[in-house]
C-alpha cells in the first residue's frame, strides 16, 4: 500500500473540509493517510511518501498563500520528481488560475497528478465535488 501525506493550509475552513473528504476517500479504499496543517508538516517526511495530497486556497491575485504554504511548496518542490501528486483547494474568486499554475508547476518538477487539481467556490457542499474529492482519495490509495 502507498505511503500518503496529506497537507493543506485553510484559512476560513474551506480548504480544511476538503482535506476531510480526500481523507475518508483514503480510508474507504483501506489505506491509511498522515494528514498535516502545513506549519506543522516536515518536508523531509512528506517526501518519503509515494503520494503527497496537497490543499491550499487561491489568495491574493490567484496564488497559493504565501506565509505558510508557498515556503513549503518552494522546500518539497525539488523532491517531487516521481512522486504522485493530488491538488486541492477552494477560492471565492477569480477563475482558478492558480490550480492551474500550481499544477503546472508540479508537473514541470517532475511529479505525475493522480488526478486535475480539484476546485470549489466557497465551501465543498456540491455532492459532485465532495464525490470527486473523495474520489481523489481511494485515487491515492491505489496509486
Amino acid at each position: 500500500m502507498a505511503k500518503i501525506s496529506l497537507v493543506y493550509w485553510s484559512g476560513t475552513g474551506n480548504t480544511q473540509a476538503m482535506a476531510d473528504y480526500v481523507v475518508e476517500g483514503v480510508k474507504s479504499a483501506g489505506a491509511e493517510v498522515d494528514v498535516f496543517e502545513v506549519t506543522e508538516a516536515n518536508a523531509d517526511d512528506v517526501l518519503k511518501s509515494d503520494v503527497i495530497l496537497l490543499g491550499c486556497p487561491s489568495m491574493g491575485s490567484e496564488v497559493l498563500e504565501e506565509e505558510s504554504m508557498e515556503p513549503f511548496m518552494e522546500e518539497i518542490e525539488g523532491g517531487l520528481s516521481g512522486k504522485k501528486v493530488g491538488l486541492f483547494g477552494s477560492y471565492g474568486w477569480g477563475d482558478g488560475q492558480w490550480m492551474r499554475d500550481w499544477q503546472e508547476r508540479v508537473e514541470g518538477a517532475g511529479a505525475s497528478m493522480i488526478c486535475d487539481g480539484i476546485i470549489v467556490n466557497g465551501e465543498p457542499s456540491d455532492d459532485s465535488v465532495i464525490d470527486e474529492l473523495k474520489s481523489m482519495g481511494s485515487n491515492a490509495a491505489l496509486a
